[in-house]
């Protein structure tokens, strides 16, 4: 559509009534009229308003119910914008408003508030503002960048400042941008960048004597060729077998090994034994964080996050979706995996993961982290992944939400049409000094401190190796075939994923039905608990709480 084609025609001369109403620019809703019709020189300003005033009634003294009418204050003009946010998660019930939760945005409408960019009458309604959310973050997960929109009283040259200055140090606020009233940040967000950080000794095979070890080995012999042999993961696990040998008796080492919780009443008479415990999970622990990733292992781990890449059916990378669900289907455009880098005193080894994805749905990362880093652990071949995407329903644990952030929202496509309105586009990158310098000191800190103090990701992979509960469905009226839930990590070993034919060439997102985003539940309120915490296998019941049990050092 040209620049003249936008432009309103409402002269006689132009076209007579009855023509201008079979028209386009007759439907139009009154916003988007006001985007051309309040437009001078490219002001955004329309025609002064009539200023408003909040009144209140106060009765007279003589008691009678008449009252007079006394000026309470002057009502600011409210301007539709976009407000660029980040955040850290920690501490918070996920990003959207559910008292009495702390929630990000409770702080927000708190702040803005306070700092007069939204009346007091408004602060805790947010239908009266016009707000929406470009992405919804659950309990625990942070944003580099993320976008809402809402109006706000901006007439205050320092309103962003202000905004901040009322903020805890954890939330900011990056810019506040002037937007056209129809613009909806979450209908309006073209995709989505987010990043996962991930311990290198994440991708270690499991421990010699695991369940999960003890099945790759005697898959390997029923299906020789198929998975490979992993010199890095037996080199690794040789060289702390020594360490521990030198360390323990042959007698200390067996009493370690049938070790269980104790009670309280046996603490007393058991406490060397715990004392032993510990110290062998120190030693365990320390040298874990010395692993170093070798070039083929991340090679094999980038493989398996490059099969993620195009339009693919995810029904078993979320919850609740059907293999012939039209809205299962997501279309991952771009994946970025760095170069290991070592932080901290522990000087553990991390990589970073960003996916860029055009929608998600719920635990859809984490799913698809934890399904590429099991491949690399267990040294099965990339193709399971494709495999994946098949009808057969299988069981991909939640990775820890401890290393998940969002990155930032990509308006690239509105971003032209935002242009053509006269309004800046909205970009992060513009704020990338400031956000770089956040996440460091707000997220990424965080994450490497608490992965060292809680060990989230060795008791996470610890709990897997170990998880001996194997489900087998059994044939019904309403279960057959393909949806029948096989064993629990039959996929990781050389037998594959059962019964799976080659799947069809899915449709891209834009072929398919309205699709739910990880926005399209932002009506649904955070759990309690929240969404990202409680990490089960599907119903299997596997739970962080359950893998982080007697783990910490």
């Amino acid at each position: 559509m040209t620049g003249d084609n936008l432009k309103p025609a409402y002269d006689d001369d132009q076209m007579d009534s009855e023509a201008y109403k079979r028209g386009a620019q007759y439907k139009w809703t009154k916003a988007r009229k006001a985007d051309y019709e309040g437009k001078v020189d490219g002001d955004h300003n329309q025609d002064e308003k009539r200023v408003k005033l909040d009144t209140t009634v106060v009765p007279k003294e003589n008691g009678n119910d008449d009252g007079e009418q006394v000026i309470k204050e002057k009502r600011l003009p409210k301007r539709k914008v976009a407000v660029m946010i980040g955040y850290c998660g920690t501490g918070y019930h996920g990003m959207q408003y559910n008292p009495p939760n702390p929630t990000i945005e409770s702080e927000l409408f708190r702040a803005f508030s306070e700092a007069g960019a939204i009346s007091k009458d408004n602060s805790t309604d947010l239908s009266k503002n016009g707000f929406m959310r470009a992405a919804r973050t659950d309990k625990g997960v942070h944003a580099g960048g993320n976008l809402i929109s809402l109006k706000l009283i901006i007439e205050d040259p320092d309103i962003k400042q202000k905004i901040n200055d009322k903020l805890p140090e954890g939330i900011r606020v990056w810019d506040i941008e002037r937007v056209n009233k129809a613009f909806d940040c979450r209908k309006m967000c073209g995709s989505r960048w987010y990043e996962y950080l991930l311990p290198t000794y994440a991708l270690l095979g499991p421990k010699p004597g695991s369940l999960l070890y003890e099945n790759i080995v005697k898959s390997k012999e029923e299906y020789p060729g198929v998975v490979a042999d992993d010199e890095d993961s037996i080199n690794f696990w040789t060289e702390l077998e020594g360490q521990i040998k030198e360390t323990f008796s042959e007698e200390e080492l067996k009493a370690i090994q049938s070790f269980s919780p104790l009670s309280t009443d046996e603490f007393a008479d058991n406490e060397a034994l715990y004392l032993n415990v510990k110290k062998y999970k120190q030693l365990e622990n320390k040298h874990k964080r010395k692993y170093r990733l070798s070039e083929k292992k991340l090679s094999h781990f980038s493989e398996a996050m490059n099969r993620y890449l195009g339009a693919h059916n995810f029904h078993n990378f979320t919850l609740g979706k059907d293999f012939k669900e039209s809205s299962a289907i997501r279309f991952m455009k771009e994946i970025k995996i760095s170069r290991p880098f070592v932080v901290g005193d522990a000087e553990t080894e991390w990589i970073s993961i960003k996916i860029h994805g055009q929608s998600f749905m719920l635990h859809q990362i984490r799913k698809m982290i934890s399904m590429a880093t099991l491949i690399a652990r267990s040294g099965c071949p990339t193709d399971r992944i494709l495999s994946a995407y098949g009808p057969q329903k299988i069981n991909i644990p939640k990775a820890p939400a401890l290393g998940l952030l969002l990155e930032s929202p990509v308006f690239e496509g509105y971003n032209k049409r935002l242009e053509k309105f006269g309004y800046k586009p909205i970009e992060f990158s513009r704020y990338q000094d400031e956000m770089d310098a956040f996440k460091m000191k707000h997220i990424y800190d965080k994450i490497y401190k608490e992965e060292v103090e809680m060990n989230i990701f060795n008791g996470f992979f610890t709990h897997i190796d170990n998880f001996d509960r194997h489900v087998q469905g059994s044939e019904s009226s309403e279960k057959t075939g393909n949806d029948i839930q096989r064993g629990i990590f039959d996929y990781l070993t050389a037998k594959g994923i059962p019964s799976v034919p080659a799947p069809e060439k899915p449709k891209t997102v834009s072929e398919t039905e309205e699709v739910e985003t990880d926005s399209a539940v932002a009506d649904k309120p955070n759990s309690v608990e929240g969404d990202i915490q409680d990490t089960t296998v599907q119903d299997v019941g596997i739970t962080d709480s359950a893998s982080q049990r007697n783990v910490q050092a």
